[in-house]
């Protein structure tokens, strides 16, 4: 691949410089490393979100019409749970 990255922003590359200066490691280790850590951690959450979403469609798939949001069924006369 002969793509190029190129950062203007002196905080982004201050910051880069700080965390591989820290870690021992080259500029380009850091970002990649941190690249890689934001991408996984951002997977794990589509993929949660994927599947509560993927649930909630089951569920509703069960659900018999008409859908209400009413629960008054589960009070008595004076306001208690039944």
């Amino acid at each position: 691949m002969d793509a190029e990255l190129r950062i203007d922003s002196e905080e982004t590359i201050r910051v880069a410089t700080e965390l591989a200066n820290l870690k021992g490691e080259s500029l380009e280790v850091a970002v990649l490393v941190s690249l890689q850590e934001r991408l996984q951690r951002e997977r794990e959450i589509k993929d949660k979100v994927d599947r509560v979403m993927a649930l909630a469609r089951e569920v509703r798939a069960h659900m018999r019409e008409p859908v209400s949001s009413d629960h008054n069924w589960l009070y008595d006369e004076n306001g208690l749970p039944t």
